[in-house]
């Protein structure tokens, strides 16, 4: 009898999230991801809150241009780029640019929060984005957050369910899975058609419970993957093996104390270790 063909497990893809360092360009980013070993990285070209940090690429064309260069000589993709905000006064047509950049980069994905207390108009204006997306390739990659109205892995399902758009999908944070109302069971029930990537970090277990300390751990005080309580290994052995990665582990205090590069390499090995076993490049 022959004996049956071993077949190796799908090579996960690997990115770091803008968050991890937040001041870098986009071209820095890029290369940061390529110096840690990684496939991809995220860019920021769209503050997550009025005033926020970002980095102009839709107005700023020989940012846009050394972006692009470095793509070209490293090999790093765009993973996604955020953040488009669905807020009750939503332009959809002031959507337009954003969209083009990102198609310019080769991003697949666009991070997408949605704040509006009013479902039926956010889940409306979230399918008329979706279908303005959908000519540039891209997804609009809805992420549950405790703080905004799409709080749990349920809230993003059932809205993502509720437009029923192809280039429709629910991103988990491992943070915000566990801040949030959500269980690993809803994450496994959660169909491959509607998940295009996740992002990883750890934290404390319990975390904060108010607003103002959810939004501080969130962008301010991550853990690296394994430094907290938050049940990693079950929660991705939940979602499936072959799905992109992205490192997202903000730390404002250790990170430049220790320097950028040398910290998402940590951050990124800490995650093999919690996923694969393995220290990055093994």
């Amino acid at each position: 009898m022959t004996p049956p063909i071993a077949t190796a497990a799908p090579r996960r893809v690997y990115s770091l999230a803008q968050l991890i360092a937040l001041p870098y360009t986009p071209p820095q980013m890029v290369q940061l991801a390529a110096d840690t070993g990684c496939d991809a990285c995220g860019i920021r070209i769209r503050p997550s809150s009025p005033g926020g940090p970002f980095h102009a690429l839709e107005t700023d064309t020989a940012l846009r241009r050394e972006t692009q260069a470095r793509i070209a000589c490293t090999g790093v993709k765009v993973l996604d780029v955020e953040i488009l905000r669905i807020t009750p006064d939503f332009d959809l047509a002031g959507c337009r640019d954003f969209l083009e950049v990102c198609a310019e980069l080769g991003a697949r994905h666009v991070l997408t929060a949605g704040i509006d207390e009013d479902e039926a108009r956010l889940t409306a204006h979230y399918a008329a984005l979706c279908d303005l997306a959908a000519p540039y390739g891209l997804s609009l990659d809805l992420e549950f957050m405790p703080w905004t109205t799409v709080k749990s892995v349920g809230d993003a399902a059932r809205i993502v369910n509720a437009v029923g758009k192809p280039n429709a999908a629910v991103l988990v944070d491992a943070l915000h899975w566990a801040r949030s109302a959500s269980t690993l069971e809803e994450v496994a029930s959660l169909p491959r058609s509607a998940l295009n990537y996740a992002q990883i970090c750890d934290g404390r277990v319990p975390g904060p419970t108010s607003v103002e300390g959810l939004i501080h751990d969130a962008r301010c005080e991550r853990m690296q993957p394994g430094e907290g309580g938050i049940p990693l290994r079950e929660l991705f052995a939940r979602l499936p093996a072959d799905l992109p990665i992205s490192v997202e582990v903000p730390d404002d205090k250790r990170a430049p104390a220790m320097g950028y590069e040398a910290w998402a390499k940590q951050c990124f090995a800490a995650a093999k270790r919690v996923l694969e076993g393995q220290e990055a490049g093994a």
